[in-house]
This record gives C-alpha cells, structure tokens and sequence, in this order.
C-alpha cells in the first residue's frame, strides 16, 4: 500500500510575506504575478493561500482553459489549502474578454466553493475577477 505524506517547506520568512487587508491590495499582488502575455489570451483560476494574519503563503494555479473558460475543481482549490496547512484563501481568475461582469458559472462556483469551505473551516474571503484594466471583488459588490 502506498503511503501519503504531506509537507510544507517555506522559503520566505512570515513577516516578507505580502499581507492583503483589502481587495485592492489582493488585486496588486495578483496583478504582480500574473503572465501578462496571458490575461487577455486565456483563462486562468488562480488560489490566493493566506495565514491567518492575511499574509500570503503562495498563490497556486488551479486550471487553465481557452479564451471562453476555464474548468475548476473545487476539491484542488482546497487540497492545495490543507496541504499548505492555510486558514483562509482568495479565488481569482481572469476575463480574457475584458469583461469584469461575473457570469452566472462564476457566481455558482464562488458559492460552491464558499460552502465547501465552511465546511473545511477554510474561508473563502472573496473571489476576483482580473483584466489588463482593471478587477472585480464579490466582496466589495456583497456577492460573497
């Protein structure tokens, strides 16, 4: 039988880490990190790993799609959470149209993804939607 091991290994100290406090600071480290040669070409969802302090333990690429969408499986947004041992995340991902509107798809997946997470006691603290312009918090807009 196979056996399973977790583990973590930081190499950046807790205090270097970015710590977001608001969606405008979520979104300039998202933005920091982001291929730009790929925000207006393809969908990607991306997994904003917090401690508790709202410090950012990493960002993790979750799926990545064609220029109409991506598939995201809620169960490898929170296994990337509890293997970096994280208490709360961000969900991000882009609108390669430009169209920070969130469709009908993301608003079912943040609420699937805000369930499983009260279920985890890992918080989805907001989702946003990024374009070479500009984003869109579901927290700002009370969507969360």
């Amino acid at each position: 039988m196979a056996e399973i091991k977790l583990s973590y290994s930081a190499k950046v100290k807790a205090s270097l880490r970015p710590c977001v406090c608001g969606s405008r600071q979520v979104y300039e480290v998202l933005s920091s990190i982001w291929e730009k040669d790929r925000i207006e070409f393809v969908e990607d969802f991306k997994v904003m790993l917090l401690s508790r302090a709202n410090r950012v333990f990493g960002i993790v690429t979750i799926s990545s799609g064609g220029k109409a969408g991506t598939v995201v499986d809620v169960k490898l947004v929170f296994a990337a959470s509890i293997k970096t041992n994280v208490s709360s995340v961000i969900l991000a991902h882009n609108h390669p149209s430009g169209n920070l509107i969130p469709s009908e798809k993301d608003k079912r997946l943040t609420k699937r993804a805000k369930e499983a997470g009260k279920i985890l006691d890992i918080p989805v603290l907001d989702h946003l939607i990024l374009t070479a312009e500009g984003y869109h918090s579901f927290a700002d807009d009370w969507e969360l």
